[in-house]
């Protein structure tokens, strides 16, 4: 790719995640998309492993989008997002509620993932407050879950490298489950392992130690995503909501990768068969070409603001963003859900997800293959790190990927994939080839 001097920008970009001295030295330019594929500025042509960021599912440069983008610009713009509203929006939360588990009817609009979580801690502990139980003030996350970098998104989060430097100013009252990922018991499991549904008693323990009756509400995503797929326990999300019930905790499904067809169903707590108290959600809503993001709610958590005694002309929840429910995210999000729909691509997601698991399973024995997960159209690969450089066995096979036509996910010495539900099943298995190659020259190069 280009040489850092024809670049122009890099003396002043600061971007996010990455080993920003690294990328000046190494700049990686995706200069189009179209379709299941980027090209670089160098006219290299990239298929997209992780639909962007878990949030392209449809591909790039649909016309449909294309034209609601145009179409939107020329009509409404931007509107108010306090004291006012506008039709686009209106119907599509009806849309993403009819979505949703059916006890789930009230949509709030925000603008990305890290604001829908939140926006949905608020919205628990408000939910409490107003019920008179104020001392429902503490949350309850997961190791290696993450929920965006938001202060209270990154205090329920359990990554250690987005919570170290700053752990002083975290949210308090925060206390974590375990994960549920045990190499020794799951190694190369397809879809659900059948070890661990024992793990969500550790939540009886927390109860116990804390006190339920300060306990607001635990949050983990359905299937954890950003940490490389870790797939929940067979029964391991039914006995979280059985602890949660019976102890008047809420639970918060984080479905900002897995909400919108990636596990083969509208949401997670369809594919899982658990309901929960609230929805987050953002990505692959517009499909990730206009920011937006947002939470769905039971009904009675809505009518409990709603019930204050504040008179009728007074706020009741005093939150929201100047970008709430944006009419050109709205216009976006209509064309994402009528291509969903109208080409039948959460069906084809489902069909697709055995190849997918062919694909990527077919890699056990490779030498540096630790362990190989998946579920829905989504899948990590383990590999083996070189003695103490963490990290760096998985950014030499992302760099390979990247002579091989691919654009990987890197997460530590992890390679994920997610592509997108356009694809067709050669073009999964030519990204399970191209990955195998990118291990082997990667392993062969040894430790250096």
């Amino acid at each position: 790719m280009n040489s850092r001097q024809q670049l122009t920008g890099l003396d002043h970009y600061w971007l996010p995640f990455t080993p920003n001295r690294y990328f000046q030295e190494h700049p990686k330019i995706l200069a189009s998309a179209r379709g299941a594929y980027y090209t670089t500025d160098d006219g290299r042509k990239l298929f997209d492993c992780l639909s962007g960021l878990w949030c392209c599912p449809l591909g790039h440069a649909h016309p449909k989008i294309v034209e609601a983008m145009t179409r939107q610009a020329q009509t409404l713009d931007y509107s108010p997002a306090f004291q006012f509203c506008n039709p686009i929006t209106l119907s599509l939360a009806d849309r993403v509620a009819a979505m949703a588990p059916a006890e789930l009817t009230r949509v709030f609009f925000t603008n990305s993932g890290s604001e829908a979580v939140d926006t949905a801690l608020k919205v628990a502990y408000g939910y409490h407050r107003l019920r008179g139980e104020a001392s429902r003030m503490r949350f309850i996350g997961r190791e290696r879950g993450y929920h965006g970098v938001g202060f209270g998104g990154m205090s329920v989060g359990g990554m250690v490298g987005n919570r170290k430097m700053f752990g002083p100013i975290m949210i308090p009252g925060v206390d974590h489950l375990p994960h549920t990922y045990n190499l020794s018991q799951m190694a190369f499991s397809k879809g659900q392992p059948t070890w661990g549904a024992h793990l969500a008693d550790e939540l009886e323990r927390l109860v116990a130690l804390h006190d339920a009756s300060t306990i607001a509400a635990v949050i983990v995503e359905p299937m954890q995503g950003s940490s490389a797929v870790v797939v929940p326990p067979v029964g391991y999300l039914q006995k979280l909501r059985e602890i949660c019930t019976k102890h008047g905790i809420l639970l918060i499904f984080d479905e900002v990768i897995t909400g919108f067809g990636r596990l083969g169903e509208n949401f997670g707590a369809q594919r899982f068969g658990v309901t929960p108290d609230i929805i987050t959600f953002a990505k692959g809503v517009t499909n990730g070409i206009i920011p937006m993001g947002g939470i769905i709610v039971r009904e009675d958590i809505y009518q409990a603001f709603m019930g204050a005694t504040a008179p009728a002309h007074a706020i009741e929840l005093f939150h929201g963003y100047t970008y709430s429910g944006h009419p050109m995210a709205a216009a976006v999000g209509h064309a994402a859900l009528d291509i969903l729909e109208g080409e039948g691509l959460i069906k084809r997601a489902r069909e697709l997800e055995p190849v997918l698991e062919g694909a990527m399973h077919a890699l056990k024995g490779e030498t540096g293959v630790v362990d190989i997960r998946n579920m829905g159209l989504a899948a990590a690969v383990d590999l083996d790190p070189i003695p103490g450089k963490p990290g760096l066995r998985g950014m030499k096979v992302f760099e390979r990927g990247i002579e091989e036509g691919l654009l990987l996910r890197l997460a530590g010495d992890s390679i994920a994939v997610g592509p997108p539900f356009i694809s067709t099943p050669d073009e999964i298995t030519k990204m399970g080839e191209g990955l195998r190659r990118a291990i082997k020259h990667v392993m062969q190069q040894g430790n250096a």
